[in-house]
């Protein structure tokens, strides 16, 4: 380990000692690693660190994108993903209840090159599953995460405080959440040759920005960011480069579209959205919500088809291949139309 990193891990932890003990993966275009760590006298046992260290644009030994996106945009976009994630761990995260669990933040450390986050080593704290294939059960159960997720950070058009807490998300998170949202995409959406739907872009866009009940959504709900806890009742998230304001249904699409293929889409979708819209119901009620839960399902359901082709629309210019494009997502965007002024 290099001495400036080992010295800064032992100021945050307060041990003694620490090793790291296995890399748990590599950062999406060699941007840097999440590692787990041994901890000695510490403020834990272990502790997982998620180190960044943006490579030299100018290297011409860089590593180039998995998809070829490896543009000088592309790397504004990920070290603007990387601030808004040091934010959040710094200022936000600590806000999240055991109903929508994240890993505690030991410490955040930033230089003009460097990100650091210590964090809670979920595995040692029991959520120590990972799932590539989800079961319905599985999905109900990240889908209360994001229910309780969304009305934690819910923001009412009649609150008077809603106007400073939207300053506060746009200041330090993204304006607008989700990694594929327009205004960061317009590569994506020049190459994108389904001309019906590049007409829609922006209209679709604007739709989800106009509703007027808008919460912080995490950005990259896929089933991967989700950590199952060993005894199967619940869920933690993580991996928040691109949390945001907008509106819940964009969460429950894409993680919708992240677990199921076409046919299960076709099968599971519809019953799945009223299983979120009951856990949305259930947490404002225990939260003792001022906002009529009635209001907000009426405000964002029609807008679930919009947040489906919203994604739709970045994910065919820019991957036309991949496997989420199918029938069902032609169609729903093919709805998303139809609500068009």
């Amino acid at each position: 380990m290099n001495n400036p990193l080992e010295k800064t891990l032992l100021n945050i932890t307060r041990a003694s000692a620490i090793k790291k003990t296995e890399l748990i993966q590599s950062l999406w275009s060699s941007y840097g690693e999440i590692a787990r760590y041994q901890v000695q006298q510490g403020c834990s046992e272990s502790v997982v660190v998620k180190h960044v260290k943006l490579p030299d644009q100018n290297d011409p030994l860089k590593p180039s994108h998995p998809r070829g996106w490896n543009t000088d945009l592309s790397h504004q976009r990920k070290i603007k993903s990387y601030e808004v994630e040091s934010h959040w761990y710094k200022s936000f995260s600590e806000r999240c209840d055991d109903a929508c669990r994240v890993p505690k933040c030991h410490g955040v450390h930033v230089t003009d090159n460097e990100f650091l986050m210590v964090l809670e080593d979920l595995d040692h704290s029991g959520f120590s599953v990972r799932k590539s294939k989800a079961s319905i059960v599985d999905m109900q159960l990240c889908l209360k995460w994001l229910a309780h997720f969304h009305v934690k950070f819910l923001t009412s058009p009649l609150d008077n405080e809603a106007a400073a807490e939207h300053t506060k998300y746009k200041n330090e998170l993204w304006p607008v959440g989700c990694y594929w949202h327009l205004d960061t995409r317009p590569d994506e959406l020049a190459a994108l040759q389904d001309k019906p739907l590049k007409a829609a872009a922006h209209t679709l866009d604007g739709l989800l920005k106009a509703c007027p009940y808008q919460t912080l959504v995490h950005g990259d709900a896929k089933l991967a960011n989700f950590c199952f806890a060993d005894n199967g009742k619940q869920v933690a998230a993580v991996d928040f480069q691109y949390v945001g304001e907008g509106i819940g249904m964009k969460d429950v699409a894409y993680f919708i579209g992240s677990c199921l293929h076409g046919r299960g889409c076709e099968q599971y979708a519809e019953s799945l959205l009223d299983d979120y819209f009951k856990y949305l119901h259930a947490a404002m009620a225990q939260k003792n919500s001022v906002m009529d839960a009635v209001l907000v399902e009426a405000a964002w359901r029609p807008l679930f088809v919009v947040a489906w082709a919203d994604f739709h629309r970045f994910l065919k210019g820019w991957s036309p291949d991949h496997w989420k494009i199918h029938d069902f997502s032609e169609r729903l965007s093919k709805q998303a139309s139809q609500l068009l002024p």
